[in-house]
Order: structure tokens, then sequence, then C-alpha cells
């Protein structure tokens, strides 16, 4: 499981993992618009109350993660639970269920950096690229002078967006304690991955371990 606050790199970080060690990448998110868009009675469930406006209750997004990691490739894989979960109440269900992570990421950064990295961010409503004033700066004036901030990238409501997430995954972390590694995302995300690259490689090694001592 990997859990981290808006703009603190995750997504890089899931793709870097999954590229590495050929995990399969599960988002609640993505799942639950594939969900939909398949017409599952899952899918329809949910959107019943999406068209309504309300969220859908965790017991539906559960079941979709659930069937999901029962899936065959993940199982023989392994996977890689992205942001989820987001409450004591998913991560009591899903521990019901048996799923409980060998590795939970946590990646810490600091609210100024959050703030800086979110409120910087640009589109390029021609390209659909995504920018940084200060870190991925746009290649010409003309690039500048079409740019846009999303409503929501303001500091204000990013504050707002972080107590939130502050909130939720404090609630988590107690259920996860024994397999928490906290990871400084504040450096470059070479730098990031190679602090989780440690320690899944340490974790692969220690497994290997267990299983040569148990065939010995």
């Amino acid at each position: 499981m990997i859990s981290g606050a808006p703009a603190s790199g995750k997504g890089t970080q899931c793709e870097l993992i999954k590229k590495k060690y050929d995990l399969v990448h599960v988002a609640a998110g993505d799942l639950l618009r594939a969900e939909i868009s398949s017409g599952s009675d899952n899918g329809k469930r949910a959107k019943e109350y999406m068209d309504i406006g309300q969220l859908v209750p965790d017991e539906i997004v559960v079941m979709m993660v659930k069937e999901r990691l029962m899936q065959p490739d993940s199982q023989d894989k392994g996977w890689l639970l992205d942001g989820y979960p987001r409450s004591l109440s998913q991560a009591t269900k899903l521990q019901g269920y048996g799923f409980h992570p060998e590795l939970f990421i946590l990646l810490e950064v600091p609210e100024e950096i959050l703030v800086e990295r979110v409120v910087g961010r640009r589109l390029d409503p021609v390209t659909g690229k995504i920018y940084h004033l200060k870190y991925s700066p746009p290649e010409t004036e003309e690039i500048a002078a079409r740019l846009t901030q999303r409503f929501d990238d303001t500091e204000e409501k990013v504050k707002l967006r972080l107590h939130t997430h502050h909130q939720n995954v404090a609630s988590v972390l107690a259920m996860f304690e024994d397999t928490i590694i906290k990871v400084d995302g504040s450096v470059s995300k070479e730098a990031v991955f190679a602090q989780i690259d440690s320690a899944l490689t340490k974790l692969l090694e220690q497994r290997a371990e267990k299983i040569g001592s148990a065939i010995a």
C-alpha cells in the first residue's frame, strides 16, 4: 500500500514501482470508473449514488477492491494498492477479507512544499500537458500566455484538501504500524524511489530467506 498527500508524487512513484516490480496497480478511483463503464453489478450500484451526487458507500468500494485483489494476476504478481484505504472502516473491512500489506509506504512531504507544488501547477489547454511555474516552466512565451490554473489549485483549497488527507491517514496508520516505512518525498523522484526500492528489495530478501529456511 502507498499513501501520500496531493502533490506528494505518489502517482510517479506508483509508475516506477509498477515498472520495476511488475505489481498490479490498483487505485480505487480508476477501479470505480472501470466498473461503472463495464456495467458490472458493483458499477451499477455505485452509479446510482453518483447520479444523485452522493458518495459511494464504503462497502461497495471495498467489495470492488477485494474482487480486484482476488483476481489471478493480483494473486500471482502481487499488488500495489494506491491511496486506499482512506479511513479506519475501509482498512478494517479490507483486513477482515484477509488483505494486509507486507509494506505500507507513507510519503512524507512538508506542507509548504506541497502547497508550492500545487499552487504553481498550470495546464496547457491545447496539449493537455501539465507545467509548473518553478519546477517545469513552459518552453515558450506563447505557451506561457495560454496556461490555465485549475480552480481548486489555490492555497486555501489545497490546505483544506491536505487537512482532510492528514485526518484520513492518521486513522489508518494505527492498523499498519508493523509494516509502515516513512519515505522523504521532498527530494527528487529518483531519490524518493531509491528509498522505496531499498525497502522492497529488503522485503524480497527476507521473504527468500524465510522460504529457504522452510525448505531446509
